[in-house]
């Protein structure tokens, strides 16, 4: 740098100043190429201070587009977002190996200063309390493990949490009823019987689909979830400086998000707090006060603070909302589109189930109906792309450096489109996860809630939800679009890490 500072000074003397602002601009750019880590994977010619934000811009579906550059450039990928080295993976061998067999490496998060500032506890600006954005490392699975300890004792994988699922598809069933057969968005009702069920295990009660307070909480997480990067953003993508501009900045809308749900969740804390009897744990809120009085040691007390518990909290609406009810929504706008698809789901269920309520026990009696929801699942994984990762360390995959911090995109999209794995992969067929003799058979390449230490923590609290969810609906209405109806859009758009359906609205007729 000393000698590309010393020719400036030199250049200065010698030319007018439109050549002085070209040398100088020449120096920069060749001090910051100079500054990039050596080895990294191959990947698209960015521009000049912008990388690969231009080609990204024009993509109109993300992970389609990676899928598409990891032919060229392999399944492992650099890209530049301005001056940010993001890593894609792509491939279902690849992202096995980084996520399982590296996991120590390639398991962290990168968060924005604004975020750690806000879901933080200030001591550092590179990871925050809760679970789902927190660095990888002793502090985020002592919490994990709290977190799935805990939610199996409130009926994870149990019949006792089958219970308030059925109870929510009840009341589902009876607002789709409502409406009777005229045209309507689902994406609210869905929401609320999925909220419900977290509301339950979170607070131990559900609420009333009317109530303010959960109206109030579902307004906040589609909020969250729905908020994209504005032009301050994208400006401050290329350029740092201006990520500290006021303005009309998605971060700043985000921070005001996030604080309301962190407000919502301390009242929730703080009712709990003033009614709890340690002799009577209620809910997830309970045990975690439960564990604040047992911890013997200051040490151990860290990791259960009222922070704590607020973001655990957010990370559990976060994680196990919008995921599930745009899994159930992909699913309805499927069997809109495929009606003989919809028939053969209709007749397993009639001929199983008739009109007795759905148990997820019996999803291996219903193979059919199992494989359709694994084909929306393997056709629109909810989070394709993930929630990005990040390197722990410097460190290397399939021959190429990857440098601490970096982000990484794991590309799921990728590996559920692969023709290897799934012939003709664009083309919904839910026979492809039948043997001959009609049972289902599971996938190991079907990923859609991540693998690795990194997996989703509501797993399996969401494929109850989908499965029972989803019986209910179709054992009591047949879905169609809506008369003149232009058909919908199936490529999805998305919203912060979720890809979600264009709105749409259908007609569910009662069978």
């Amino acid at each position: 740098m000393s000698i590309l500072l010393e020719v400036v000074t030199t250049a200065r003397h010698f030319a007018d100043l439109p050549t002085f602002l070209a040398a100088t601009c020449v120096c920069l750019l060749t001090y910051l190429y100079l500054q990039r880590p050596r080895n990294l994977p191959p990947g698209p010619r960015g521009w000049p201070l912008l990388g690969n934000i231009p080609t990204l811009a024009k993509s109109a579906f993300l992970p389609a587009t990676f899928t598409e550059l990891s032919k060229q450039y392999g399944d492992v990928m650099t890209i530049w977002i301005g001056g940010t080295i993001a890593i894609v993976l792509s491939g279902y061998e690849t992202i096995r190996t980084a996520l399982v067999k590296r996991a120590e490496d390639l398991s962290s998060r990168k968060i924005p200063a604004s975020v750690a500032d806000l879901r933080g506890d200030g001591t550092t600006k590179s990871s925050v309390k809760g679970i789902l954005y927190a660095a990888y490392g002793p502090q985020w699975k002592h919490q994990r493990k709290f977190a799935l300890m805990t939610l199996r004792d409130f009926g994870f994988g149990k019949r006792s949490l089958e219970g308030k699922v059925n109870e929510e598809a009840n009341a589902l069933v009876q607002e789709v009823l409502s409406q009777n057969g005229q045209p309507f968005d689902p994406k609210i009702i869905i929401q609320n019987a999925v909220s419900n069920v977290i509301c339950s295990i979170a607070f131990g009660e559900r609420f009333e689909y009317g109530d303010p307070d959960f109206l109030r909480l579902i307004q906040l997480l589609n909020a969250t979830v729905e908020e994209n990067a504005s032009l301050v953003d994208k400006i401050g993508m290329i350029i740092p400086v201006f990520r500290y501009l006021k303005g009309n900045s998605s971060q700043e809308r985000m921070v005001k998000m996030f604080q309301g749900l962190q407000e919502f969740c301390r009242e929730q804390i703080e009712k709990h707090r003033l009614t709890f009897d340690p002799n009577d744990i209620r809910d997830f809120i309970d045990a975690f006060l439960l564990e604040q009085q047992r911890a013997p040691e200051e040490k151990a007390r860290e990791h259960f603070t009222d922070k704590e518990l607020q973001e655990v909290l957010i990370d559990l609406f976060l994680g196990g909302t919008e995921t599930t009810a745009t899994t159930t929504r992909w699913g309805l706008l499927y069997m809109m589109l495929n009606p003989d698809i919809q028939e053969k789901v209709h007749q397993e269920i009639d001929s199983v189930l008739g009109q007795s309520a759905p148990s997820y026990a019996q999803r291996n009696q219903l193979p059919y109906t199992t494989a359709t929801l694994a084909e929306v699942q393997r056709m629109k994984p909810v989070a394709p792309l993930s929630v990005p990762h990040a390197a722990s360390r410097d460190t290397a995959l399939n021959g190429y450096n990857i440098p601490q911090d970096a982000m990484i995109f794991v590309n799921l999209w990728s590996v559920h489109m692969d023709p290897q794995l799934f012939p003709d992969p664009n083309t919904f067929r839910p026979e492809r996860f039948l043997d001959q003799d009609g049972n289902f058979v599971k996938h190991e390449a079907v990923i859609p809630f991540g693998i690795g230490p990194r997996v989703c923590l509501g797993e399996q609290l969401a494929k109850m939800e989908v499965f029972m969810l989803f019986v209910s609906l179709m054992q009591r209405f047949t879905f169609h679009l809506p008369e003149g109806a232009p058909e919908p859009s199936m490529l999805g758009k998305l919203a912060s890490a979720i890809n979600v359906p264009c709105p749409f609205e259908l007609c569910a007729v009662a069978r």
